[in-house]
């Protein structure tokens, strides 16, 4: 079907109200209205649509509302179209075609978040927006009462992670970050049996980064300026990074090239593989306390300057040596005195091979199971019991690539303090915790 006529039939499908026997809503699966989850969207781009789909299946959940400040343009993965209207016509769609969603009341496209965090009846939010619009709309929802499922990474910094962590917790919140490798029991099984010893003690770790700055979103020949596109806010877009021209290479999927929204692969990616070596090294609300040996390559386009090829380690107080690069195989391996696992998405190796038999004994550690990311974060939302990506864990494990990226934009080693959360002895390098914010924005903390 072309893209017009599913747009027609879609919102044709959706624009009535639909009415069945309440005797329907008892069917096995099925949620009654009024106790149903009433989630909002903000950040219908790539990854928030994505998990947009992940949501909707789930019986216990309305999305009533889609928030972005792009109407409707390509750009985005592959040079697709996203947008705030396409994922509207996405939700209503879904719920006009199952006759079993009771009596449906549309679903409100907003341009301002700040709009979608004022509705009192919205109960969750799922926030997927790039990183430097991450720390005000989660602290925001936080003070609103609203529980948040919020994409990797967890921050554009390191301060603005800790002011996220602290808005969740005075507020008791229930926050998921989008690491959703927790939820895959490859990644699982690899971090038992690490955690419990099947590979002895515990040396290195070594975490495969892809590397360079590729062209997702079919736009990267376009950095000089041009006219802003009709239905897309730039100036929100920007929101408090700095004053910039329009470029279609510098927004939608591409952003995370550009150091003032990003990090780069060193951060996009950090919310994943790293996040899993805490996991396994049991580290999860800690982190290293030196960074060394650093080592990269940056782009050089007219307007993306992230890594390209790096290397970097951070030593933990153990001594155990976690290595982020790159240069190495992707995926996970931690190597120990007896053996090693290396894992990823798709599979897991282990040496000694009977170790992939490994089950955890009735004494032994079991990390919190889930097989399913976004039901995870629902079920928690009903029983108030943390997810099993929780913000804390989420910003101890992006800590390590901020840190790695200052280390390696100052060219030197650093010396860290994960209780204080501060670089000892190098006030340029503490400097670099934290970015200014374009007026009017700023985090309010109360």
């Amino acid at each position: 079907m072309r893209r017009r006529e599913f747009l027609q039939s879609a919102g044709t499908l959706a624009s009535a109200p639909l009415f069945i026997p309440a005797s329907a809503l008892g069917r096995q699966g099925n949620v009654a209205p009024s106790n149903r989850i009433a989630l909002g969207v903000i950040g219908t781009g790539n990854q928030g649509t994505g998990d947009m789909l992940g949501f909707l299946p789930d019986k216990r959940v309305q999305v009533v509302a889609v928030c972005d400040v792009n109407r409707e343009t390509p750009g985005y993965w592959d040079g697709a179209i996203a947008g705030r209207e396409p994922a509207r016509v996405l939700v209503e769609w879904h719920y006009a075609r199952d006759k079993r969603a009771g009596l449906y009341r549309g679903c409100t496209a907003y341009e301002d978040f700040r709009e979608v965090i004022a509705r009192k009846d919205i109960d969750a939010l799922l926030i997927a927006l790039p990183d430097h619009w991450h720390s005000i709309p989660v602290i925001e929802a936080a003070r609103a009462g609203k529980d948040i499922y919020g994409e990797k990474p967890l921050s554009l910094t390191i301060a603005e992670g800790r002011a996220m962590c602290d808005a969740v917790k005075a507020n008791h919140r229930v926050f998921q970050c989008g690491s959703q490798q927790r939820s895959d029991p490859r990644f699982r099984k690899a971090c038992e049996i690490v955690r419990n010893g099947g590979i002895g003690k515990l040396k290195t770790v070594t975490c495969g980064l892809p590397g360079g700055t590729p062209d997702l979103g079919k736009t990267g020949d376009r950095q000089d300026p041009e006219p802003v596109p009709d239905g897309f806010n730039y100036d929100m877009w920007l929101g408090p990074a700095p004053e910039a021209p329009y470029a279609p290479a510098r927004c939608f999927v591409n952003f995370r090239w550009i150091l003032d929204y990003s990090g780069g692969q060193i951060t996009d990616w950090g919310g994943h593989h790293p996040d899993i070596a805490q996991w396994g090294m049991g580290t999860v609300l800690t982190g290293p306390v030196a960074i060394r040996n650093g080592q990269a390559q940056w782009a050089k386009e007219k307007l993306w300057n992230t890594a390209t090829d790096y290397y970097f380690e951070a030593i933990y107080e153990n001594d155990v040596k976690l290595i982020v690069s790159s240069r190495v195989r992707g995926g996970v391996t931690f190597e120990g005195s007896d053996g090693r696992v290396w894992v990823n998405r798709g599979g897991i190796e282990t040496s000694p091979m009977s170790l992939l038999d490994y089950e955890p004994g009735p004494n032994d550690v079991r990390l919190y199971r889930s097989d399913n990311h976004y039901r995870n974060f629902i079920d928690c939302v009903i029983s108030r019991q943390e997810p099993i990506a929780p913000i804390e864990q989420a910003h101890r494990s992006i800590s390590i690539g901020h840190l790695g990226n200052i280390s390696l934009r100052l060219g030197r080693d650093l010396r860290w303090d994960p209780k204080q959360e501060r670089i000892l002895g190098d006030d340029a390098a503490n400097q670099m915790l934290s970015r200014p914010m374009r007026k009017p924005w700023a985090i309010h903390l109360s």
